[in-house]
């Protein structure tokens, strides 16, 4: 269901959101977001939340999408609480106004740069990683001084209900707000005044974002997905490739906006490839899958639907690894698919789930030119050990990341700021990046008046009109 399409709230709902956003508004207007020590108190909170509601998270984690505890503590847990930590002991650094140098026609003057908070920020939060796209966009944003309503993913209910408790016992509940529920929520959330609106999840419905934004000229990050592709070179090895790819793949049983979505890769190492892929999938999770401890569950039947009717779809190529199904599980094997035809749902739709097609090429050229004559990547990966090869991808292809001879692992450092490209998202986070993307970055000149040079003013004569042509 599109989000216009939804059933509208009750008017008691409509009052209730009204009114957090309010006070949300009221908190901030008030300036008690603004100082330092407000700001660091809240990002210690978010750290209370992922370290004494670890349990309770990971238990709902496994309840919601079948995580494996390890998996949801480090996609989930740890990555957003490195996050943070980064965050504070830079935040002071971040928040200072900034040099900016002057030229020559602005003299004398200082120039500066001074990062301010935004305002209220809504926060949007899919459901495959409920947790960890919550919280590092609302730190960024509480660290950038901002106020914020959040609204957790009803596909994950049992994680909202433990992170709405969580969120609502340790941060400022006058300066966040929480809106749980469906779609009809997020509509009617779309149709207040933000000042920034931070949405993760699909392409379609960013576009229903961004539309709702622009009613109120509200600037947006859209972190969305697309199909991510995989390059294989001819010169990479094949073994640790197959590994790499697996892990990454079959993290979260596919559901990553960043997950290899498909595979390039020439007929010389395609079958090596494949039985690499095989092995390393039976050393991972065993000769039955579905008894593995290490792997996650589809989201709901839903989905399950949709990932087994890709399989079945005329044209969808040779299932060559797994494809098998429990529905009663939420339970779908990993599963390698052979030369899918490309006008196939699993060629033309963002896959996000357990089925990875590998498409032959002829060569590195080609798997370049059929990457570009598609929407722009999240993210690209090339398994490459030629750099001359690496060199040529990254030149050559425009995506939201690279990551050369690994997948997924791109996110993990602060300093890489995140984001997609064209029909993959707009805007960056993490680490700086997200303090910057909810802040206004406001641009201050001062000037003395002690001198007062006349040659700026009217009446303009030769002499004035050569000097301002040497000074600009």
């Amino acid at each position: 269901m599109a989000l216009t399409d939804a059933p509208t709230v009750t008017t008691d709902q409509l009052t209730e959101l009204q009114a957090g956003i309010a006070t949300a508004r009221a908190t901030f207007d008030s300036g008690r977001t603004r100082p330092l020590a407000w700001r660091k108190a809240q990002l210690d909170g978010l750290l209370r939340v992922l370290k004494e509601g670890e349990a309770e998270l990971s238990a709902a984690l496994a309840t919601d999408l079948g995580k494996p505890t390890t998996e949801g503590w480090a996609a989930d847990i740890g990555t957003p609480a490195s996050e943070i930590r980064h965050i504070r002991k830079h935040l002071a650094k971040w928040m200072a106004p900034r040099k900016a140098k002057l030229p020559m026609s602005a003299q004398p003057g200082k120039g500066t740069i001074v990062p301010e908070p935004l305002g209220v920020a809504l926060i949007i939060a899919p459901w495959n990683y409920p947790v960890q796209l919550l919280i590092e966009p609302l730190a960024a944003a509480l660290a950038a001084g901002n106020a914020a309503v959040l609204k957790p993913s009803e596909l994950a209910p049992a994680t909202a209900e433990v992170l709405t408790t969580l969120l609502r016992r340790h941060l400022d509940n006058e300066a966040i707000f929480i809106a749980n529920g469906g779609v009809d929520v997020s509509t009617a959330l779309l149709a207040e005044k933000f000042d920034h609106i931070f949405f993760t999840g699909s392409t379609s419905v960013g576009r229903v974002v961004m539309k709702a934004a622009a009613e109120h000229l509200t600037p947006v990050t859209l972190e969305l997905g697309g199909k991510s592709p995989t390059i294989i070179d001819s010169s990479a090895r094949i073994d640790v490739t197959a590994k790499r790819l697996v892990w990454s793949k079959f993290l979260n049983a596919g559901q990553t906006c960043v997950a290899p979505d498909y595979v390039l890769v020439t007929a010389q190492n395609r079958d090596a490839l494949l039985d690499q892929m095989a092995e390393a999938i039976s050393t991972f999770y065993g000769d039955d899958p579905a008894a593995s401890p290490d792997l996650a569950r589809i989201v709901n039947r839903r989905h399950l639907d949709r990932l087994a009717g890709y399989l079945q779809a005329p044209g969808a190529g040779t299932v060559a690894i797994g494809g098998q199904i429990d529905a009663a599980d939420r339970f779908m094997a990993p599963t390698v698919v052979l030369d899918p035809e490309l006008d196939t749902p699993l060629m033309t739709d963002e896959i996000f789930g357990p089925i990875l097609p590998i498409v032959t090429v002829a060569d590195l050229d080609e798997a370049i030119a059929f990457v570009n004559a598609r929407p722009k990547p999240l993210a690209l990966y090339l398994f490459a050990e030629d750099d001359a090869a690496a060199d040529q991808v990254i030149a050559s292809t425009s995506s939201g990341s690279v990551c050369v001879n690994h997948a997924v692992v791109q996110i993990l450092p602060a300093e890489l700021p995140f984001g997609g490209v064209g029909e993959s998202g707009m805007g960056r986070y993490h680490g700086k990046s997200g303090f910057e993307t909810f802040s206004n970055m406001k641009s201050v000149m001062q000037r003395p008046t002690k001198l007062d040079p006349p040659v700026a003013y009217p009446p303009t004569n030769a002499f004035k009109d050569r000097l301002i042509r040497k000074l600009l």
